[in-house]
């Protein structure tokens, strides 16, 4: 891997771990949908073990090559973030640094906490696949999680208030270099955040401990509404006025991985407070509720596609095949095509599962169900290979004067 970019680097270099972390959620998607696990809300070791200890062998060897890969993207996923903070250490010594925070990409320190917050949801994915009995002592690790969420979740305020009150202090920003949804990326940050509270919310059997993580949820929630409002108002104002930067083409996917977090957000708070409150909800709540969400992730995925196949998007910035010069493109912002494949698939296997098959609409595991769970296999095929494009094309020490 690339080593000592200093003023090279780029703080959206950590979406390359996100990305990995997304993909290693992706490969817990399969055991959480496909295997029954009874006794807890999620797939554990447990559950897997007590459900391959009479299942046929093709079953068994699917399991373990679920794992493995899982595990292979957690470890990039880790591998990448200690590589990212060594790099981000080094950048802040550096005069891009300094620009960095003086201009309208400041925001980008968002993907920071961001990824942090990813790193303990594959943390907690992995304790629950890998170690044996632990829903067992749960109720005790809630606390920590919460405090880890929290302290995530400062750390992306902290971000957040300091770029905004210089803005709104100074004022000088650059609408006409505002010509994507990469602004964005603040409602992703603070998604992610409400999504990580919203599981102690869901899961957790002590009231002190849901009622907290519920209305730290909400609050981050809230946020990621509010500024998904403001920015896709701005971006779209800068865009229609000035076009889409070819840079910045992605960013119209960054819809997905928010409306994913939001909408699990919805349905873990709305789990919870069946416990919390003893209220029960409708199947018709979760059909219509995940319609939306899955409609306008398809929405914003044509409109995406569009934009960036007219753009020559993707044979410059993925394949490095460039019509103007004889490199193409490379930068770090290109990593924001993983989240959109990673999070269509999760949230549309949301969707099967709440909307259809607990609904009685879909039987789990019939001719229908596979038909619709084909495309999506197809998308995360894909994204998996487009993530390892990009770690050949951005990260091969190879490539380092061409950044």
């Amino acid at each position: 891997m690339l080593k000592n970019l200093k003023e090279q680097y780029s703080p959206l270099f950590f979406l390359s771990a996100l990305g990995n972390g997304g993909l290693t959620v992706a490969f817990f998607i399969f055991f959480m949908f496909m295997m029954p696990h009874p006794d807890s809300p999620i797939a554990t070791f447990d559950s897997v073990r007590t459900t391959l200890a009479t299942a046929p062998s093709y079953a068994l060897v699917l399991s373990v090559l679920g794992y493995a890969i899982m595990l292979y993207f957690a470890f990039n996923h880790l591998r990448l973030l200690v590589w990212n903070i060594k790099e981000y250490r080094l950048y802040k010594k550096t005069k891009a640094y300094t620009n960095l925070i003086n201009g309208n990409n400041e925001i980008t320190l968002m993907a920071i906490p961001l990824t942090l917050t990813m790193t303990i949801n594959v943390v907690f994915v992995l304790g629950a696949m890998l170690v044996p009995g632990l829903w067992g002592f749960v109720e005790t690790l809630f606390p920590f999680a919460f405090v880890a969420f929290l302290a995530t979740g400062i750390y992306s305020l902290i971000i957040f208030y300091r770029f905004y009150s210089k803005l709104l202090i100074k004022g000088h920003f650059q609408h006409s270099m505002n010509n994507s949804l990469s602004q964005m990326i603040s409602s992703f940050a603070f998604a992610m955040n409400a999504v990580g509270f919203a599981a102690p919310a869901a899961m957790s059997e002590n009231r002190l401990i849901m009622a907290l993580a519920a209305f730290c949820a909400i609050f981050f929630f809230a946020l990621s509404a509010l500024l998904v409002m403001k920015n896709l108002v701005l971006g779209f104002h800068a865009m229609l006025e000035h076009g889409i930067s070819r840079e910045g083409s992605a960013s119209i996917w960054i819809m997905i991985p928010i409306l994913t977090l939001v909408g699990i957000t919805a349905i873990r708070l709305h789990h919870g407070f069946h416990f919390l409150f003893n209220a029960h909800g409708s199947p018709a709540f979760h059909f219509i509720f995940c319609s939306t969400v899955v409609s306008l992730q398809i929405f914003f995925g044509i409109l995406g596609y569009i934009i960036m196949r007219q753009n020559h998007y993707f044979p410059e910035f993925i394949h490095g095949i460039s019509r103007t010069s004889e490199d193409a493109a490379k930068t770090p912002a290109t990593y924001a095509l993983i989240c959109p494949g990673v999070a269509f698939w999760v949230f549309a296997m949301f969707f099967l599962d709440k909307a259809l098959v607990k609904t009685g609409l879909l039987t789990l595991f019939s001719i229908p169900y596979f038909i619709l769970l084909l495309p999506l296999l197809v998308v995360l095929f894909k994204t998996i290979q487009v993530n390892c494009k990009l770690n050949k094309r951005l990260l091969h020490p190879k490539n380092i004067q061409q950044l």
